[in-house]
């Protein structure tokens, strides 16, 4: 039976990103974040890397080719979610001990993310999901040193500012 209704995406399978050094980016996003490789071509040019083989063949294809002299990077940022907040405040440590760079750490109301920058500077976002939903763009920094119960606070607190303005409203500055 032919629907009238246009075509619609499901959702995110994969994204593909040239890189300059596939093996220390290979080994980030498989021994950092915790993917596998789900494939290799075999001249080695080619690395797909799954998190999730139930939902999808790969989410990431990483491919040589991009040069030292290449444009500007492309890619506002990776973000991959979390099982909690516990798992994005471990991320954070992690990348602190292993000397990436931190970027942020912040409430969307939404969600939790830390922002780093992978070994070829690319932002890459770990967040997990706090049940609220919120559609404002927002950010407010969050410090994960506090205990789980001080963040979710100051969260819903995020969430209770923003819950209702609608997507494209305006929001009311934080208060200091």
């Amino acid at each position: 039976m032919k629907s009238d209704a246009p075509a619609r995406v499901k959702g995110l399978s994969h994204f593909g990103m040239y890189v300059r050094d596939i093996e220390k980016m290979t080994a980030f996003y498989r021994d950092f974040l915790g993917m596998t490789i789900a494939k290799r071509s075999a001249d080695g040019s080619m690395v797909f890397l799954c998190a999730d083989f139930e939902r999808e063949d790969h989410e990431i294809a990483l491919m040589k080719g991009r040069s030292p002299e290449a444009g500007p990077k492309l890619i506002q940022q990776i973000s991959f979610r979390v099982e909690n907040l516990d798992a994005v405040r471990e991320f954070y440590r992690r990348v602190r001990r292993e000397g990436y760079r931190v970027q942020s750490v912040v409430s969307h109301a939404s969600s939790v993310g830390c922002y780093f920058y992978d070994p070829e500077d690319n932002v890459v976002e770990v967040c997990c999901w706090t049940g609220h939903a919120a559609w404002q763009a927002t950010a407010e920094p969050v410090d994960l040193e506090r205990s789980n119960e001080e963040i979710m606070a100051q969260v819903d607190a995020h969430w209770a500012r923003v819950k209702d303005v609608p997507v494209g409203g305006r929001l009311e500055p934080v208060p200091a």
